[in-house]
């Protein structure tokens, strides 16, 4: 059953803000077994909005419409909706009790421009009579139509817990299809493409998506099947081909983050880590501990950014940042060392490099970093060039020092650099 999707707001065709509400949606919808055959963002504006509801009207069954439904001037979608529809404003006073209730939890008095929110189109009905999120659904010429908040929070509660639900009940017979995403850090989308490019004659039915997510991309693999359970002994066979060419550039299937899947692995081996960092400035420590329960494996760390915190921080030898230079493999080498020695952890990592937009040379351009990795063993350390902006090569050096952990517990080899 195929459906359309219309995110309204002046911030989403001025490009301030991207449109999370319409990939967010178009992903579940689809998921669910809901063809979704186009996606349209316009501005605050009557003509806009009326001509593509009309539109969507005549070649949809079903239209969801995101943004436009909060108390400020700019949110016309409700009023748009009535004159696009002859359908004129009724107060809701069911809505209007809930939008006072949540104001006074606020501490906030009731106002004009909050009882806006409470008249809807004739014949519309609340999505959830109990929940705070306003929003409505109506039908009109039997096209089924879900207006939901622009705040994304809110228009995944809703669309996730009522719309898709009710949507599936109107159609009882939709296929299921099946998704699965495999995430990967160092092979760029072509390399990717090249590697996979004689999988299809293997994969039977399944379609195959490319995604770039800076500095990872992903893979997403989907079935349609009439139940889930047999689509799923299909999905594992795809991935395990997947998995078998790209080999461990393949780091985890699924939501699991690069933080998430080395925070794992280092509770199995039971390890503790701290950093050392120069060029990320924390980002490191700040991925890490963005999972709960980091305290089991993270120590902690040391942003040592001048060469003075290297040499009293870190230790690090004068000589060395004098004949080396702060961003080389030895520099990298003491720091690791130094930070591991210091918290007692059983791996140390390093990274020392030039984020730009300037400090570079020569001999050691923008986006050359170097990583070192220490443990009570073995130290190891390698030098990258990154492309990008400073935001961007302090993303991948962050990343890859994740990637270096992940590795180096698991058994394999880094990846190559300069």
């Amino acid at each position: 059953m195929h459906g359309e999707i219309i995110t309204i707001g002046n911030e989403l065709t001025s490009g301030m803000t991207l449109d999370v509400n319409g990939w967010y949606a178009s992903g579940r919808l689809s998921a669910a077994g809901l063809q979704v055959t186009r996606l349209t963002s316009v501005g605050d504006d009557y003509r806009s909005v009326s001509r593509a509801l009309k539109s969507a009207m005549e070649c949809s069954r079903f239209i969801i419409v995101t943004g436009g439904l909060g108390s400020t001037e700019d949110d016309l979608t409700i009023e748009i909706v009535s004159r696009a529809l002859n359908r004129p404003l009724c107060l809701d006073k069911g809505l209007l009790e809930i939008i006072r209730r949540h104001a006074n939890g606020q501490g906030t008095d009731m106002c004009r421009s909050l009882e806006k929110m409470a008249w809807i189109p004739d014949g519309a009905r609340m999505l959830s009579p109990e929940g705070a999120a306003c929003g409505f659904s109506l039908v009109e010429d039997h096209v089924h139509l879900y207006f939901l908040p622009g705040i994304p929070e809110q228009m995944r509660s809703l669309l996730d817990k009522v719309v898709i639900p009710d949507l599936r009940r109107l159609y009882k017979k939709l296929p299921v299809t099946l998704c699965r995403t495999l995430k990967v850090y160092g092979l760029n989308e072509p390399r990717i493409a090249e590697m996979l490019q004689d999988l299809h004659g293997e994969s039977g039915n399944a379609v195959f998506g490319f995604y770039p997510r800076f500095p990872e991309n992903h893979i997403t693999v989907s079935l349609i099947s009439e139940k889930a359970r047999d689509g799923a002994p299909e999905l594992d066979r795809i991935e395990e081909l997947i998995r078998k060419k790209l080999g461990v550039a393949v780091f985890a299937t699924g939501e699991e983050s690069m933080a998430e899947i080395v925070g794992r692995l280092l509770v199995k081996k039971g390890l503790c880590v701290s950093v050392a960092e120069s060029c990320t400035g924390g980002l490191i420590g700040h991925l890490l501990t963005a999972i709960p329960g980091s305290s089991r494996y993270f120590l902690g760390g040391i942003v040592s950014y001048s060469n003075d915190a290297k040499k009293e921080l870190l230790g690090v030898r004068a000589g060395t940042l004098k004949q080396e230079g702060a961003v080389s493999n030895k520099t990298a080498e003491e720091m690791a060392e130094s930070i591991r020695r210091r918290l007692h952890a059983d791996l140390g990592v390093a990274v020392s490099g030039i984020a730009g937009p300037d400090g570079g040379s020569k001999e050691k351009p923008v986006g050359t970093v170097h990583f070192a990795l220490a443990s009570a063993q073995e130290t190891l350390s390698q030098g990258y060039r990154f492309g990008g902006n400073r935001a961007a090569v302090k993303r991948n050096s962050a990343t890859m020092a994740l990637d270096w952990i992940r590795r180096y517990v698991t058994g394999n080899t880094f990846l190559p650099g300069i």
